[in-house]
């Protein structure tokens, strides 16, 4: 897993619990003892977990047991013995913000305090360049480069590297932010606290961040997801409304496969409008053949 994100490690180790537990469960005191047989009955102690958290178990209990296996720490693959829980399909429309309700929720970002100096710049790194809360928040100094007008990142979720526009947009409010109130600290990342003791910003902070203008802006909320994402979903509508071409909207969104692109199609409701296939007038003799 050299390649592999700490927190996917992390994830992978939580979702193994629940199978040690099953194990240990069962008297054996090494995996080695896990006999097939016992892998039938393993989804019945997740019975309490989503469907998500169950297929996310059973498909660490399966990796584990093909590794002990190809390091020869069992002499036989029992995995396929795991049972298998089919991933449910996303059919929730993402939450898109409009141009109008973006742009009222950057003004209402008071730019003449502090907080509003560095909260702004988020935003916009948000909103404009459509980059994660994760990779906000890790922006270092050293991810900016001036003399190309670029910001040079590996992304967190993909430790794939990708390279985004410094636009005059994006640098003047980073600038204005490090000289009039970014704290002097000594600290690599480039957005902090404003209170002590000054640590960098965290994701779910910023998440805070994003809701709480939402809400002074007096844009609805309700029903809706409303936090960087969906800042980077609504990016994606407007990328879509133009027409831009999706192996473009992969390279601006970080995205490393175009597939994983194709998946925001669905919140291009005006393309979606234009493939309606208009409804044939019911009339008896469909009735009969259905029914017959």
């Amino acid at each position: 897993m050299t390649n592999t994100a700490e927190s996917t490690i992390a994830c992978i180790r939580s979702n193994l619990y629940s199978f040690g537990e099953y194990i240990t469960s069962l008297g054996y005191v090494s995996i080695e003892e896990t006999k097939k047989e016992d892998l039938i009955s393993f989804p019945l102690c997740l019975g309490a977990c989503s469907p998500s958290l169950i297929r996310d178990n059973l498909m660490a209990a399966r990796g584990l047991l093909r590794y002990c296996f190809d390091e020869e720490i069992m002499q036989q693959d029992i995995s396929h013995f795991v049972p298998k829980c089919k991933k449910r399909e996303q059919l929730h429309i993402p939450t898109v913000y409009s141009a109008e309700e973006t742009s009222l929720l950057l003004k209402t970002i008071n730019r003449a305090s502090p907080v509003g100096k560095r909260d702004y710049p988020m935003v916009l790194l948000a909103t404009r360049l459509g980059l994660r809360a994760c990779d906000i928040t890790r922006l270092s100094f050293s991810n900016l480069h001036w003399d190309t007008s670029t910001i040079e990142i590996f992304q967190k979720k993909t430790q794939e590297p990708v390279v985004f526009p410094l636009t005059s947009e994006v640098g003047d409010a980073i600038i204005d932010y490090i000289r009039y109130a970014r704290p002097v600290v000594d600290s690599k990342n480039i957005f902090m606290k404003m209170i002590p003791p000054f640590k960098p910003i965290s994701s779910s902070t910023l998440a805070s961040i994003v809701t709480r203008y939402l809400k002074e802006a007096k844009i609805p909320i309700e029903g809706r997801k409303h936090g960087p994402h969906a800042l980077r979903f609504s990016l994606t509508g407007r990328l879509l409304e133009n027409k831009t071409p999706l192996p473009i909207i992969s390279e601006i969104l970080g995205h490393t496969n175009t597939n994983t692109t194709m998946s925001y199609l669905r919140i291009d409701i005006a393309a979606l409008r234009q493939c309606n296939i208009e409804v044939p007038p019911f009339n008896g003799y469909i009735q009969e053949e259905v029914t017959k």
